[in-house]
């Protein structure tokens, strides 16, 4: 059995260096987005070299990018919910 490549559009490409570049890290950005850490990597490198690049053929639906959108702010709500948890019990300890 033959695995195929997966192929991305140049806008989805786009769109999750974005992410990287709006503050999450790679490997959430990644999971989120349903892609493998270091090919994300690969593509933050050749954003900042001016490289990248994406598929001719549209593989990814605009469904697709709507999901991974918003699972990307999904988990971005997640994290602020997290710190906003650990500061309000910070400073209930201190309050006391």
């Amino acid at each position: 059995m033959r695995m195929t490549r997966a192929r991305y559009t140049r806008e989805f490409k786009q769109e999750a260096v974005r992410l990287v570049e709006g503050g999450q890290s790679i490997a959430v950005a990644a999971r989120t987005l349903g892609v493998v850490s270091q090919t994300l990597f690969n593509w933050v490198k050749a954003h900042q070299a001016g490289q990248l690049n994406g598929s001719d053929r549209p593989v990814v639906t605009g469904e697709q990018m709507e999901i991974s959108r918003l699972r990307a702010e999904l988990a971005r709500v997640k994290m602020e919910r997290d710190i906003l948890g650990k500061a309000t019990a910070y400073f209930a300890k201190e309050a006391k």
